[in-house]
């Protein structure tokens, strides 16, 4: 580990966090940073003021107490006509209201159309990241959100097509608002100053590039709290690589291994592999959780999973799989709160909650691999 915690603050003094966060940005241009690898010039797709060539990170920040979430100037709200209302606290609570249904999501698959300047992100997402809401999560595990909260910024989007997803209002349906660097690095120094634990980063694969550029703003300004990457798995160890010595608190949510319900209830059927490839990178960066005097986390890997029905047999895999190849000192957090959203209800085996049984088999199955369990 770094003397230095946490670990970014090094990155920062030499100039490396920067030179991360210019790298990231520039494949913006022809996106490949995620599993879905779709090649899209998001740089074209952010409205009429964010195309760029070279984009740079910008020098501007934000009061660090400014607490509202408005529209970055500039760029368009994410539904043509959608009206915000201006929130007056740390969080967000006024969401954008749509009529839009499941059914508008883009269609794009990677490698079509032919050129990249056309071909829509598979995340919808352009230049500037869209952040959903911001506030201290006290319904996170006990090592993240403490006493003060876990300081969680939900971004909209997602690099999945998770039919079930638990937060579908915000992953399929887009709430949200897009945010400047800014902005984004404002919400991390007030979520610091609220008394938060960690900034906890909700579905950040799609907004690396951006999660970097405001880092180094906020760390500029005084950030020295841990950074949680809060993940559905779908990473590539190549975008994984610029995060080495940024993020101290990896938790991959590893939702199955057989690649044919990876193909149909997340319509990416490689995935089982991609996230084991992530997780020992996430492994390899910062070893088995650590917590300090208080039981608070510092740096480590903790993997949430959550318990889907029908499908004890992957959660079995994904146990012995943790603790063979990445170590049975592992935190792991086995859910049982799945409950039938968005689409489920069309997939027969989706459409239920899981059985007191089924629960209780996936529990027994990390004690059986010696697995250390996260739970209340």
């Amino acid at each position: 580990m770094s003397a230095t915690f946490p670990a970014y603050l090094e990155l920062l003094e030499s100039g490396q966090l920067r030179r991360r966060a210019e790298q990231a940005l520039a494949q913006l241009a022809d996106c490949a940073l995620c599993g879905r690898r779709c090649h899209a010039n998001r740089l074209a797709h952010s409205g009429p003021d964010q195309t760029a060539k070279k984009p740079e990170i910008s020098e501007k920040l934000s009061h660090p107490e400014e607490r509202s979430v408005p529209p970055a100037e500039g760029t368009e709200s994410p539904r043509a006509g959608t009206e915000h209302a201006e929130p007056d606290n740390l969080a967000v609570p006024s969401r954008p209201q749509t009529t839009s249904g499941p059914g508008t999501w883009p269609q794009t698959q990677p490698n079509h159309p032919p050129s990249a300047t056309l071909r829509r992100p598979f995340c919808r997402t352009g230049r500037w990241a869209l952040v959903s809401s911001f506030f201290p999560h006290h319904g996170e595990e006990p090592c993240l959100r403490g006493w003060g909260g876990s300081g969680t910024i939900f971004f909209t989007h997602c690099n999945l097509r998770c039919i079930f997803c638990q937060n579908w209002d915000i992953s399929w349906l887009g709430e949200g608002r897009p945010v400047k660097a800014e902005q984004l690095a404002s919400m991390m120094l007030a979520l610091q100053s609220n008394g938060c634990h960690n900034i906890n980063f909700v579905s950040p694969s799609h907004v690396v590039p951006q999660i970097l550029e405001a880092l180094v703003l906020a760390a500029q300004r005084g950030l020295r709290l841990p950074l949680v990457y809060n993940t559905g798995g779908y990473d590539l160890v190549e975008t994984l690589r610029l995060l080495d010595g940024v993020i101290d608190i990896y938790m991959p949510d590893i939702k199955f291994f057989d690649p044919e319900r990876a193909r149909r209830w997340a319509a990416a059927p490689d995935y089982p592999e991609v996230v084991r490839a992530a997780v020992r990178e996430m492994y390899r960066q910062v070893g088995d959780l650590e917590l300090d005097p208080q039981g608070i986390a510092r740096r480590g890997l903790l993997v949430r999973h959550l318990v889907m029905p029908g499908a004890i047999e992957d959660t079995q895999q994904i146990m012995r799989f943790l603790a063979e190849e990445i170590s049975p000192n592992t935190f792991v957090n086995v859910m049982a709160q799945y409950h039938p959203e968005g689409r489920a209800w069309d997939d027969p085996p989706l459409a239920r909650r899981i059985t007191s049984e089924e629960y209780r088999q996936a529990l027994a199955a990390a004690r059986r691999y010696g697995l250390r369990l996260c739970r209340d």
